[in-house]
C-alpha cells in the first residue's frame, strides 16, 4: 500500500481489487441484455459504457498510487466520464444512473483534495437532478445518492492513507540511511582511536628493537614480545570495535598509557582520585577514549619530556575532568584538529560532555575532556 506495482503480477492484482467494484455495473449491462432497445442503441450503449469502464479503471489505477499533480488529461477523462453517465442515463433510464457513482469515486481517486471536496458533491446534485427527471418516484436516491457521497469521500480517504504510508516509508529509509551513516562514522573513531594508538606503539617498540638488536639481543627480544602483545591486544580491539561492543575504561586506558609514554621515552605524571563518584559507563568511556587520543598525540608529534594526567571532578560534583598536558613544541600556527580530536568531540557531545584544547603552560599542548556525573552512582577508576 502507498507503492505503485513494481512487477507485473502486483499491477494484475491491483487492478482486480478495483474491478470487483464494476460487479454494480450490473444493472446497466441487464438493461442492455433484457432487449429493451433497438440493435443500435445496445452497441452504442454497450460501447459508452465499454469506454466508461476503461477510463475508469485507468484512472483509479494510474492516480491512487501516485502524488497529486495537475494533468490535463485527468480533467479530461473525468469530463467525459461525467458526459457519458449524463447521456446514458438521460437518454436509457434509471437503471444507468448508478454511473454516477462511480464517476464519484473517481473524482477522489483523482483529485486533489481541495477539488474534489467540491466535485463529489457536484457529481452527486448531477446525479439527484438526472434522477428526479428520469425515475420521478425517487426510490433510486437512498440507494444512489448516499453510495455516491460515502464512496467519493471514501476514496479521499484511501488516497490519504496512501500519501500518509508513502510519507512514513520515505521516513523510514531517510532514519535507516542515517542509522546507517551514524554506524559507519562509529567505526570509523573507533579504528582511528584504537588502530591510531596501537601502531604507534608497534612503531616505537619496532624502532627501539631495531637499536637493540646489534648489541642487546634479549632487549630486542623483549620489544619484540611487546610488539606481539600490542597486535593481538590491538585485534582483539578491532573486533570488538566492530561488533559493536568496545567500551575502553580509564583504568585500562591509564595503565596503557604509561606504557606507552615509557617506550616513547616520556615522564609521565598521574594525578587520580581513588574513585569518581557517578561516573556513568558511558562518560567513563568518553573519558577513556579521550585519554587515548590524548596519549597518542603526545607520542606521535609533541616532542615532549613529560606528560601530566590529571582526574578530578568539580566542586560540586557536577563533572569529571580529565586533563593532558605536556611540554613539548605545541601545535604548529593556524593548526587544524584532526580526524582524531573531532571523532573525539563527536564522543563527548554524545555523552553530554564537551572537549577544549589550548597551549600548556611548559608551551605544549593540553587537551580537558569534561562529563557529568551523577550523585548515586560510584565508578572507580581501579588503578
Amino acid at each position: 500500500m502507498g507503492r505503485a506495482p513494481e512487477t507485473r503480477g502486483q499491477a494484475l492484482v491491483k487492478l482486480m481489487w478495483i474491478g470487483i467494484w464494476l460487479l454494480y455495473l450490473g444493472s446497466p449491462v441487464s438493461d442492455l441484455a433484457d432487449g429493451h432497445h433497438g440493435a443500435l442503441v445496445t452497441v452504442v450503449a454497450g460501447c459508452g459504457l465499454l469506454v466508461f469502464v476503461v477510463s475508469y479503471l485507468a484512472v483509479v489505477f494510474l492516480r491512487t498510487n501516485t502524488a497529486y499533480m495537475q494533468e490535463r488529461w485527468v480533467y479530461g477523462v473525468l469530463a467525459a466520464q461525467l458526459a457519458l453517465a449524463f447521456t446514458l442515463s438521460a437518454t436509457l433510464g434509471k437503471d444507468w444512473l448508478v454511473m454516477f457513482v462511480y464517476v464519484a469515486v473517481a473524482c477522489g481517486a483523482s483529485l486533489p483534495g481541495a477539488q474534489s471536496r467540491w466535485a463529489i458533491p457536484a457529481v452527486t446534485a448531477a446525479l439527484a437532478g438526472v434522477g428526479a427527471w428520469v425515475d420521478s418516484s425517487g426510490d433510486l436516491y437512498p440507494a444512489l445518492v448516499i453510495p455516491a457521497l460515502l464512496g467519493g469521500f471514501a476514496m479521499v480517504g484511501v488516497r490519504q492513507l496512501v500519501r500518509t504510508m508513502r510519507e512514513l516509508r520515505e521516513a523510514r529509509e531517510t532514519v535507516a540511511h542515517l542509522a546507517a551513516t551514524e554506524e559507519r562514522l562509529r567505526l570509523a573513531r573507533d579504528l582511528h582511536d584504537l588502530l591510531g594508538h596501537s601502531l604507534s606503539l608497534i612503531t616505537l617498540k619496532s624502532e627501539l628493537a631495531g637499536r637493540m638488536l646489534p648489541d642487546r639481543p634479549q632487549d630486542a627480544a623483549r620489544q619484540v614480545a611487546d610488539i606481539e602483545k600490542v597486535s593481538r591486544q590491538a585485534l582483539v580491539d578491532v573486533r570488538e570495535a566492530v561488533s559493536g561492543y568496545r567500551r575502553p575504561t580509564l583504568a585500562t586506558e591509564l595503565a596503557s598509557a604509561r606504557s606507552a609514554l615509557a617506550s616513547a621515552g616520556i615522564a609521565a605524571r598521574v594525578h587520580q582520585p581513588d574513585r569518581l563518584p557517578g561516573l556513568a559507563p558511558d562518560g567513563e568511556g568518553a573519558l577513556a577514549w579521550a585519554l587515548r587520543e590524548a596519549v597518542t598525540n603526545v607520542v606521535r608529534h609533541s616532542g615532549a619530556l613529560t606528560c601530566v594526567i590529571a582526574l578530578s571532578t568539580s566542586e560540586d560534583g557536577a563533572a569529571a575532568t580529565l586533563t593532558v598536558s605536556d611540554d613539548g613544541r605545541g601545535p604548529a600556527p593556524h593548526h587544524t584538529p584532526g580526524n582524531g580530536l573531532n571523532g573525539l568531540t563527536e564522543r563527548l557531545i554524545l555523552a553530554g560532555g564537551t572537549l577544549r584544547t589550548a597551549p600548556s603552560g611548559d608551551g605544549g599542548f593540553r587537551l580537558t575532556a569534561t562529563v557529568p556525573v551523577g550523585a548515586d552512582e560510584t565508578s572507580p577508576t581501579g588503578v
